[in-house]
C-alpha cells in the first residue's frame, strides 16, 4: 500500500512481469481510490480503473461517453497514488483522433498508471456491454495505436487495444482488427463482449501468438462466466473484473439506508468500526509522520 513518503517504484515493469508469468493476472475494478486500497489490501497484485465505475463513481451515471479525458485522468491519477500495485486504465477512445491519443497517452503516463486501455469505439462511446455501439474504421484505429505507441515515454507503459466488433461487425472483423492492432504495436489485445464460450475459445485459439489476451469478466454482462481455471487453459495473461466492487458497493449503501430509513439508526454489525476504518485508510501512519515532524 502506497505511504504518503513511498519512494520511486516502477509498476509498469512489474505489470509487465505480472502479465508474463504462468497464469492469469487478476485485476478487480476500482472506481476511486478507496476501492484500489480494498483490492491491495485483499492481495491482489494490480488494480483496474473502470471507466463504468469511474463514470457512476462521479457522475451516478451510465458509461455512455460523459467523462472527459480530464475527468478519467484525474481519477487515474488519485488511483495510481493510493497503491503501490500496478493500475491498468481505461482510457476509453483516447478521446478524438490520433493527436488526441498522443496528449492522452503521456497524461496517463504522468498519472502514475501502469498501463491503459483504448478501444475502437465512434465517440462518444458505449459500456462494451451495451447495445448500440459504432465503430471506427481499423485504419483508423490503427493510426491511434501507433500514436499511442510513439507518444510513450516509458515504453513499459503497457498498452492494450480493444475492439468492440463482436457486438458490431461479427467475430470475423473482430479477429481481423485485433491482428491489425497488434501489428500496429499493441502490447495486449482485448476481443470485447463473445457472447458463447465457443467464441471465447476461437478468439483464445486464433489469437495465440499474436499478443497476449485480455478477458473481461464483465459482472452480468454478455460474455460468458469461465473459471479462472479455463481462461488459463485458453491462455489468457489478463482477467479484469470492472464492476464487482461498484456493484457490491450499492448493494451495501442501500441496505444500509433502507435499515437507517426503517428503524431510524444504522445498522452497525458487519461494518469496520470507526478505528477500523482509520487505520485502513492510513491514519496510524499520518500519526507517525505527525511525530517525525513536529516541533
Amino acid at each position: 500500500m502506497a505511504d504518503l513518503l513511498s519512494g520511486a517504484r516502477a509498476p509498469r515493469a512489474r505489470l509487465r512481469e505480472l502479465l508474463a508469468g504462468p497464469g492469469p493476472l487478476m485485476a478487480p475494478g476500482a472506481y476511486d481510490a478507496l476501492t484500489a486500497r480494498l483490492i491491495e489490501q485483499a492481495g491482489f497484485d494490480a488494480v483496474y480503473m473502470t471507466g463504468f465505475g469511474t463514470t457512476a463513481g462521479l457522475l451516478g451515471r451510465p458509461d455512455v461517453g460523459l467523462l472527459s479525458g480530464a475527468e478519467m485522468v484525474d481519477n487515474a491519477r488519485r488511483i495510481a497514488a493510493a497503491v503501490d500495485v500496478p493500475v491498468i486504465a481505461d482510457a476509453d477512445t483516447g478521446y478524438g483522433n490520433a493527436i488526441n491519443v498522443v496528449r492522452t497517452v503521456q497524461l496517463y503516463e504522468q498519472a502514475g498508471v501502469a498501463g491503459i486501455q483504448l478501444e475502437d469505439q465512434v465517440m462518444p462511446k458505449k459500456c462494451g456491454h451495451m447495445s448500440g455501439k459504432a465503430l471506427i474504421g481499423t485504419g483508423e484505429m490503427v493510426g491511434k495505436i501507433r500514436a499511442a505507441a510513439a507518444a510513450r515515454r516509458d515504453p513499459d507503459l503497457v498498452l492494450i487495444a480493444r475492439t468492440d466488433a463482436v457486438a458490431v461487425t461479427g467475430v470475423d472483423d473482430a479477429l481481423a482488427r485485433a491482428r491489425a492492432y497488434a501489428e500496429a504495436g499493441a502490447d495486449l489485445l482485448f476481443v470485447e463482449a463473445p457472447t458463447t464460450e465457443a467464441d471465447v475459445e476461437r478468439v483464445a485459439g486464433e489469437l495465440a501468438g499474436v499478443a497476449p489476451l485480455v478477458f473481461n469478466w464483465a459482472e452480468g454482462g454478455r460474455t460468458p462466466p469461465l473459471s479462472l481455471e479455463r481462461m488459463a487453459e485458453l491462455g489468457f495473461a489478463l482477467v479484469i473484473y470492472p464492476i464487482g466492487t461498484l456493484l457490491a458497493a450499492t448493494a451495501g449503501v442501500r441496505s444500509l439506508l433502507a435499515s437507517l430509513r426503517e428503524q431510524g439508526v444504522p445498522p452497525l454489525d458487519g461494518l469496520p468500526t470507526f478505528g477500523e476504518f482509520t487505520d485502513l485508510v492510513g491514519l496510524p501512519e499520518v500519526q507517525d509522520l505527525e511525530q517525525r515532524f513536529a516541533e
